[in-house]
Formats: C-alpha cells, sequence, structure tokens
C-alpha cells in the first residue's frame, strides 16, 4: 500500500490550503499542464475527455432548439470592434492585438477574438435583408484570448475554449425569450449533467456584459463558499444593430432593427466540477460527464482465469464508458489513480470472487464497497451509476443551502461576510452607489437578483431606504 499513500499524500489538503488543493488535483488527475506561453495551459487527454463530453451534451441540447453551428475569424479588425462603444470599453484591457502580418505592419491592428459580438454582427448585416431570414440562431465552439493577469487552470486562463452562441430575431420579445431559453438549457446542463446546483437570475446593471441591455446568469457555490459565474446569457435588444445597421425590411414593408442576443458556456465550468465535487483523494466525475465510468481492476491477475474474467466483466459493461486496468502495477496503486482520476464506478475481482462467482463494486464519491454477482453486474452497474449522479447533486444542493444565510440588515450583513463562506441573500435599494460600497467595504459582489425573489425586509441593506430586489451576494472566482 506504500504506493498508494504516496499517490494520494501529493494532494494538499483542502482544509489546509484550498487554492493548493485545487492546483495538485488539475496536475496530479493529469487534467492540465503548465506551458511555456505563459498564462496559458495545455489541457491534456483526459482533461480533454471531459470538455468533449461537456460539448456532447450541451451541442444536442442546442440542436434541440433550433441551434445551427458555424464558424467565425479569430481575428477582428480594430474598425470593427470600435463600432460598439460600450461593448470596447468593457474588453479593451483584456485585448491582445496583432501588429504585423509576416515582417510587413499591417494598416491596421488585429485582436485576437475576446468575443464574438461585432464578427457576427458584421456577417448578419451582410446576410439579414428581410423579416424572411429571421431568426439566425448560431454558434460557434472556438478559443478566445483574454490578457489576464492572474490566472489558475481552467478558471481563468489567457485563451480558453467556449461556445458563443448569437442570435438575431425580429422582436424584443423573441430576443428574451431566447435569452431566457439559453439560459435555462444550461441550468438544465449543469444540474441534470453535472450534478452542480445552481440559482438562475439576473445581473446587475454595474455587473452585465459590455453592451448588453440585460444579463442572466447561472451561480454555483464551490465547496469552499465561494462562487462561480457558469453560464451567462445576454438580450442586446438592437444596440448592437444600429451601431452596425442591420435592419431588414419587415411585413409592413418598413425597415427594423434586428434585436440579437449572445450566450456562452466555458472550460471554466471543468474548474466548478473540481471545486464542487472534488475531496481529499482528487477527483469526483459525475457518471453522466466521466471519460471513464467504470474501471475493472484484476488483483492477483497473474492467477489463473482472474485477469480473463476481468475481460469478460468490462465486455458485459460495453454499453458504458469503461477500461480494464491491466498493467503491473499494484492493486492499491491502481484504486489510488482510480480515486485520483475520479472514475466513479470500480470494479474489482480477485481469485476468491472469482470462485464465488461475485465481484466487489466501489463507489468513488462515497467509498462504498458491494458485492455483486458476476451475472448482476451490468445492472447493478447501471443502477448504481444513476444513484451516483442523483447523491452527487443531492450533496451539492444540500452545501449550497446550509451555506446560503439572510442578513436583515447592515450589521447582519457584515457578520455574515466575516464568519460566512457562502451566498448572503439581502435586501437592495437599486442603486450604484449601495452596489459600490458593497463591495468596498466587505469584498464582495453581487451575484445575481434571483428570479425566485423573497422579500427579507422593506429596506435596503446599505442605506435603509425602499428596496427594489433580493440579491445574492459573494465573493467569487
Amino acid at each position: 500500500m506504500a504506493d498508494n499513500k504516496k499517490l494520494v499524500a501529493e494532494i494538499t489538503s483542502m482544509d489546509e490550503d484550498f487554492t493548493q488543493w485545487y492546483t495538485d488535483v488539475c496536475i496530479k488527475a493529469d487534467l492540465v499542464s503548465y506551458s511555456n506561453i505563459k498564462g496559458c495551459m495545455v489541457i491534456k487527454p483526459a482533461g480533454y475527455a471531459i470538455w468533449e463530453l461537456i460539448q456532447k451534451h450541451l451541442d444536442a441540447r442546442f440542436k434541440e432548439t433550433g441551434v445551427q453551428n458555424a464558424y467565425l475569424p479569430m481575428f477582428i479588425p480594430e474598425s470593427l470592434l470600435q463600432k460598439e462603444k460600450d461593448h470596447v470599453e468593457g474588453f479593451a484591457p483584456e485585448v491582445a492585438w496583432v501588429t504585423h502580418g509576416g515582417l510587413e505592419p499591417l494598416t491596421e491592428r488585429y485582436c485576437v477574438r475576446p468575443t464574438s459580438e461585432t464578427l457576427f454582427c458584421d456577417y448578419y448585416k451582410g446576410e439579414i435583408h428581410s423579416y424572411k431570414d429571421l431568426p439566425q440562431v448560431l454558434n460557434q465552439w472556438c478559443s478566445v484570448v483574454r490578457w489576464e493577469k492572474e490566472t489558475r487552470p481552467f478558471l481563468r486562463s489567457r485563451e480558453f475554449l467556449w461556445q458563443e452562441g448569437h442570435t438575431a430575431h425580429a422582436t424584443m420579445e423573441e430576443a428574451e425569450a431566447r435569452t431566457q431559453q439559453m439560459l435555462n438549457v444550461y441550468a438544465d446542463f449543469l444540474e441534470n449533467d453535472m450534478a452542480i446546483p445552481v440559482i438562475k437570475g439576473q445581473k446587475t446593471d454595474k455587473e452585465k456584459f459590455a453592451g448588453a441591455e440585460a444579463t442572466y446568469t447561472v451561480e454555483a457555490l464551490m465547496h469552499d463558499g465561494r462562487a462561480l459565474q457558469s453560464a451567462t446569457s445576454h438580450n442586446f435588444g438592437d444596440g448592437f444593430a444600429k451601431a452596425f445597421g442591420i435592419q431588414y425590411a419587415g411585413k409592413d414593408n418598413q425597415l427594423h432593427y434586428v434585436c440579437q442576443t449572445s450566450w456562452g458556456l466555458t472550460t471554466r465550468t471543468i474548474g466548478a466540477m473540481i471545486m464542487v465535487h472534488g475531496d481529499n483523494s482528487g477527483l469526483v466525475v459525475p457518471p453522466k460527464i466521466a471519460p471513464i465510468q467504470v474501471v475493472v481492476i484484476p488483483i492477483q491477475q497473474k492467477k489463473e482465469g482472474v485477469l480473463d474474467a476481468a475481460y469478460d466483466i468490462a465486455k458485459s459493461l460495453s454499453d458504458f464508458r469503461v477500461k480494464t486496468d491491466d498493467t503491473d502495477r499494484t492493486p492499491g496503486f491502481k484504486f489510488s489513480e482510480q480515486e485520483m482520476r475520479g472514475i466513479p464506478v470500480r470494479v474489482e475481482i480477485g481469485p476468491k470472487d472469482l470462485e464465488a462467482g461475485k465481484c466487489v463494486l466501489v463507489r468513488r464519491d462515497t467509498r462504498e464497497k458491494i458485492e455483486c454477482a458476476i451475472s448482476d453486474v451490468h445492472t447493478k452497474v447501471g443502477e448504481l451509476l444513476d444513484q451516483i449522479q442523483k447523491d452527487m447533486f443531492d450533496r451539492a444542493k444540500k452545501h449550497l443551502e446550509a451555506h446560503t444565510f439572510a442578513a436583515h440588515n447592515k450589521d447582519e450583513f457584515a457578520e455574515s461576510f466575516k464568519e460566512t463562506k457562502g451566498f448572503v441573500k439581502a435586501m437592495w435599494c437599486g442603486c450604484r452607489e449601495c452596489e459600490d460600497k458593497i463591495k468596498e467595504e466587505f469584498n464582495v459582489t453581487s451575484r445575481c437578483i434571483p428570479f425566485e425573489q423573497e422579500k427579507l425586509s422593506d429596506t435596503c441593506v446599505v442605506c435603509g431606504k425602499p428596496a427594489k430586489k433580493m440579491v445574492y451576494w459573494g465573493r467569487a472566482y
């Protein structure tokens, strides 16, 4: 068992240093490695396999709502970026610029896309002429570049992978419906596939996307009590259309500006999965997005019949994502690796098990061991994977509820963020000054104005004036 202890000991305890624990898990579970390109990471096969499953599950949901995939250039001319004033100001500090093509200086700088609103606007201007050309419902899977000062694997890097949807509609009502529809798609995916409970709501004007009329968000709570914005959906109204001249001839033969939306989810979702579900032994991956759902580990595999039995069990589980670990490493090392990588179910089979016609199933999330007849292994593993998926969500939901607090006045609010790690619900008057004051005094930000409103009191937690909305506040990644 020395190998086992050594492998697990390489992860810092999350209670000792959560930030270091997170980095250790990313590296030791073989999800990423550091790159010589400062602020950028290499997503290794184990990490990319999770992203592929996220893509697969999300893409299917998108297409059910009529979304089509496209791909636009990664370079944006400076003149194009400048067309929407609020948008360019919002992104200016993070933009990376291309100034030379080969050895020749460019006559106009190009930025490497930080996001693609301006490119889609330029494209839609040439595509949309009549109401018959609407709606346009496109998405692209790509990478973007934002010149971040502080970086961390998956959570914040200078280049990251994401999808960005961009749509154009005839009316504001249609745009608003699409904006909320996509937010619900994200919430459904995060809760049902990633087992991450979320709070759905609207961003304040201070926190909304640059150039948007309204930004909606799904906020998740990490194990250390910090919030993570997990996906956003933006209603742009006709602001971008007016800046870019995107008009269509309506049924009334009059020209109208289109209304647009944008929505995205990134590889930071993998970071959310690690921080919501992981433990001191490494990853705990929800079965629906686990690249390997079941690993079969033969014990004393050189003994007659053991390895063949392991292969037979794996074959019977072929409609799951299954692997047989037939390497010559010790069982203890194999168990540790399975735990480190977060594989949901381990099947152990040894000489005595084989003799008795049974095997042992081990859950990664609870480490519970279950004896199972070899003939029943397919049914039992299927049931177990479903149960693990449900239990992981329920545990995360319980953690969210246990770390969500209500503050009825400023003293309670101050006390909450002195002691509390989690969300604090409090009433707000809607004034930017009060929101700024909260950030300045307590180093917390508004996470969202939840769709499910509660009336905690009649007055704003900061200024005491009449309250307009209940807001979730928290410290965020």
